[in-house]
């Protein structure tokens, strides 16, 4: 497993493990400049949108960021790897050259947008471009997609710590038809392990999910019944969960819906014992740019780092 220091301008940094981490941050960084160089001569304002912002850099581990049990659903998972995925999106987004004409930072804990002002000191040439919004990523994210963004592109890096998305909140951004979303889908960090063996499920677990996924037949995807005979010619029905596999696939063709393009492949993210924790995810909103997009976009997926 090999490990990085990331350090900062005021000299933090930190040990973390696993390289999924950094391969998901390059990636995106990689797109972040092909996208820059494809639309620096068209007329739009280009934005970069970055839900779940942390504190800009990966600097520390904590548990869970602040987060409460009944947020993440399973504090064990809290203490594991997961919580170091987000930060330094924010600061490769501000490298990013050409620039784009806004940063928007996007963190709930207010003690992490006080870091994230820093930026402004770190970036003085782009401090005017940065907004802090200090909130909840749906509720700011619905409220941004609800302007006009006829004059306006962006990308947005939507990061959740676990399964805080709701699918209202990605209807929103597929319908200002104006942004490229990365998404990170909690796979097996959320949805696979909610979806318990006997295929009895509490309902707090369902209306999760139902918040996740934009409606309820996922239970009919995700499960099955097969019959089998026994050694007294009765037949016995067995419960069959979903793999991880049908899960994502599910997931995709609900991005299919909403969205212009949605890559096919996403990429599976691991962790050191090769579980996998997210599908990050690519989809775009605008159809007359859709075909590029997913070109760099799937060249991307597939590569091997």
């Amino acid at each position: 497993m090999s490990r990085k220091k990331a350090t900062t301008g005021s000299g933090k940094g930190h040990q973390f493990g696993g390289n999924w981490t950094t391969q998901k941050l390059d990636l995106v960084a990689e797109y972040l400049v092909n996208y820059m160089t494809a639309l620096k001569n068209t007329p739009f304002k280009k934005g970069y949108i970055d839900a779940f912002a942390g504190t800009g850099y990966r600097t520390q581990r904590e548990s869970a960021r602040g987060l409460s049990s009944q947020s993440l659903l399973f504090p064990d998972l809290a203490k594991a790897e997961p919580q170091d995925l987000l930060d330094g999106s924010a600061v490769r987004a501000l490298k990013t050259i050409p620039h784009f004409n806004s940063y928007v930072f996007i963190e709930r804990s207010a003690a992490r947008c006080e870091q994230l002002e820093e930026l402004r000191l770190q970036f003085p040439d782009l401090a005017t471009a940065i907004q802090i919004r200090q909130g909840e990523a749906n509720l700011e994210i619905q409220a941004l997609c609800s302007k006009n963004w006829t004059s306006h592109r962006a990308v947005l890096f939507l990061d959740p710590y676990g399964m805080q998305v709701e699918w209202k909140t990605i209807e929103a951004i597929a319908k200002t038809k104006a942004i490229d979303l990365w998404l990170l889908f909690p796979l097996g960090i959320g949805v696979n392990r909610l979806l318990t063996k006997s295929g009895g499920i509490p309902q707090s677990w369902r209306k999760r999910l139902d918040l996740l996924l934009g409606r309820d037949d996922w239970y009919e995807e995700f499960y099955r019944v097969e019959s089998s005979p026994t050694l007294f010619g009765n037949p016995e029905d067995k419960i069959i969960k979903a793999t991880t596999d049908t899960i994502g696939r599910y997931f995709i063709q609900r991005l299919k819906t909403v969205f212009a393009g949605v890559a096919d492949e996403p990429k599976v993210l691991l962790n050191s014992s090769r579980c996998p924790l997210y599908l990050l995810c690519f989809a775009v909103g605008n159809p007359k740019g859709a075909n590029v997009a997913l070109k760099i976009a799937n060249h991307l997926l597939k590569k091997v780092t």
